[in-house]
């Protein structure tokens, strides 16, 4: 596994992203990096982490420590967490956004993709959250960010059933954690995301409101820099939508899907 000294920069914080090889894990590796941020990244694809890397310190000059992590490795998530810690001295923000896309339709014979797309979702996201809190309640402080979905608003049909519930799961999780820490110096935000095209989805229809990696990885970071509570991502259209979501009889938000 790669190495870096400790990271050290004018902006003096680090921020570390799971799932950070491609998609919108690089993308926002690479806005936070414009900003002046260090990185702790971490994905399955060591290669891709190390090409980012190599990207990210030579264009703004900033620290990028990398590791190899499978997030179903529960193991492995705290022991990548822990190392990071003590490699970079600070973990300011840990950003869970490791997770998969992948579903079927219920009761079709595809329970292992299901459990698997829960699993990924939700368990592993525990174990991450587990890891960085851990890491924070010793610093006593920090910015837990977790990635949900505009699809946790309601139960959603076909092959969105299980990825809507770990994504509805993770939210419901992330607001505990919120609760449990809502008077201390650590902060927690759940955030919601759009439909933003990535290499993950790049062979699926054109969606309603669909904006790119680029601009979506933008409006992402903008909204995590304000340490909300909770941000609906970009925040037009899909803040209105997600009242129309919660609300609207389920027949209507079957056709939103």
């Amino acid at each position: 596994m790669a190495t870096n000294p400790q990271v050290l920069n004018s902006n003096g914080k680090v921020i570390l992203i799971t799932g950070a090889s491609s998609g919108l894990g690089a993308g926002m590796a690479r806005e936070f990096a414009a900003l002046g941020y260090n990185l702790a990244l971490c994905a399955r694809r060591l290669e891709r982490l190390q090409q980012l890397k190599a990207e990210l310190e030579q264009q703004y000059g900033i620290t990028v420590a990398i590791q190899s992590l499978d997030v179903n490795d529960y193991d492995q998530v705290f022991s990548v967490f822990r190392k990071f810690a003590a490699q970079c001295g600070t973990l300011d923000r840990i950003i869970v956004n490791a997770g998969v896309g992948e579903g079927r339709r219920i009761g079709k014979g595809h329970f292992e993709i299901n459990r698997k797309t829960a699993e990924t979702n939700f368990i592993s996201a525990l174990a991450q959250c587990e890891a960085a809190v851990e890491i924070f309640r010793k610093q006593n402080y920090g910015h837990l960010v977790t990635m949900s979905s505009m699809s946790a608003m309601r139960g959603l049909p076909k092959h969105l059933s299980t990825y809507a519930a770990s994504k509805a799961a993770l939210a419901h999780l992330t607001e505990g954690i919120r609760a449990e820490l809502i008077d201390t110096p650590i902060k927690v935000s759940t955030i919601f995301p759009g439909y933003i095209r990535t290499e993950l989805n790049e062979g699926a229809k054109k969606l309603p409101f669909e904006v790119s990696e680029k601009v979506g990885s933008k409006a992402l970071v903008k909204a995590i820099e304000k340490q909300p509570v909770k941000a609906y991502v970009p925040d037009w259209p899909w803040k209105p939508l997600g009242f129309l979501m919660r609300n609207l009889p389920l027949r209507l938000v079957n056709k939103l899907s």
